[in-house]
């Protein structure tokens, strides 16, 4: 297949998580024999953090705008079979406008920021990546989360066929490194600064670092400042560039994850840095969110924590029990989780999307 993809961004992994997803999809896809060419809107953040400048296998198009690229645009949609659009894509309502005017056998909208999405319309906001009709119109919707958000989509934007495409993992990206005397600590966490997930960064980071003066914790992101509840135990690097991703898993005893609030109350959110972080073989605490089993076992292949107790409880574990849980976690994601498998299943659903068969809905 061809696919032609209108997204965010794939060249620059800096401050969000549609890149990453996309290089071990593309990869992925191009291995299987499918040829992706992804148009992207040179913006200015990111053509300054630009950390990828060919696509393997396929084209990346950067554009200064919309009316400059749209030739090349009718031109490469004139013969895909695949044609999409996704969240947060810049000129995302143009774009819509041009993939469901194409040939292409499967016209294909993407969300891969759902909550985000369903909670603007709960505000009665505006959607701007949204076509003012909704999303009826597309053979297929596919969504970064599960449960209850594909029947959101249904029933609020009209989406006909809906189906999951949850993050992944390239495992020739994410693996076991070893440890980095700059990274070592008992626990980790690696996220940009969100509001919305403080609250739960203090309860599971900033409270046991209280609690448990005698280690040591560690968080790699940006946008964090003065006003951040720092301690004598708690270490900061300002930005781990993706290379350093790895050894950053690796140097600490367990990483942490913590879901943006949204993301959270909708359930079924995989990130990609959960699987990221398993894949290296890292044991990872994370907070709970409704269906969180469907994708790690708890307790044998992820610790989950709901309060500070449950996180020092976790940090009272043998390095035997780690050891288990993160080898079992590495297992289940090279099984289940990685950008090889999504490609697969996302070839699936649009076989099914381009014959205009029966509604594809999943309830997880």
């Amino acid at each position: 297949m061809k696919l032609v993809i209108f997204g965010l961004t794939i060249s620059s992994s800096w401050g969000n998580g549609h890149a990453t997803l996309w290089r071990g999809l593309c990869k992925a896809l191009a291995r299987r024999g499918h040829r992706v060419v992804f148009f992207e809107r040179d913006v200015p953040y990111y053509s300054a953090t630009r950390d990828l400048f060919e696509l393997a296998g396929g084209e990346l198009i950067l554009y200064n705008d919309w009316p400059e690229v749209l030739p090349k645009a009718i031109g490469h949609l004139g013969d895909a079979d695949v044609a999409m659009v996704t969240s947060y894509c810049p000129d995302g309502v143009a774009a819509s406008e041009l993939v469901l005017a194409s040939p292409a056998e499967a016209r294909v909208f993407y969300d891969l920021d759902t909550p985000v999405t369903l909670a603007r319309l709960d505000a009665g906001e505006t959607v701007p990546y949204i076509p003012p009709g909704g999303l009826g119109e597309f053979d297929l919707v596919l969504s970064y989360t599960g449960g209850s958000s594909l029947d959101e989509l249904q029933r609020r934007l009209g989406a006909r066929r809906v189906a999951p495409l949850y993050g992944s993992v390239d495992p020739e990206v994410h693996r076991p490194a070893p440890p980095d005397p700059r990274y070592q600590a008992d626990l980790g966490y690696l996220g940009t600064y969100a509001e919305d997930r403080d609250p739960v960064l203090r309860a599971l980071f900033v409270q046991p670092a209280a609690r448990l003066p005698q280690q040591k914790f560690i968080i790699a992101g940006s946008m964090y400042d003065h006003t951040f509840p720092w301690r004598a135990n708690i270490f900061f690097v300002n930005h781990l560039p993706p290379a350093d991703h790895p050894a950053f898993y690796c140097s600490t005893r367990l990483t942490l994850n913590v879901t943006r609030r949204a993301m959270a109350e909708t359930g079924y959110c995989p990130s990609g840095r959960l699987f990221e972080a398993a894949a290296c073989g890292a044991a990872v605490l994370s907070d709970y969110w409704q269906g969180i089993e469907q994708f790690f076992r708890p307790g044998s292949e992820i610790l989950l924590a709901r309060n500070t107790d449950d996180a020092i409880a976790a940090l009272e574990r043998s390095p035997e029990e780690l050891s288990r849980i993160a080898r079992a976690a590495r297992e289940r994601t090279l099984a289940e989780h990685t950008a090889a498998v999504r490609a697969l299943e996302l070839e699936n659903v649009l076989q099914v999307a381009a014959r205009h068969g029966t509604a594809v809905q999943e309830t997880a």
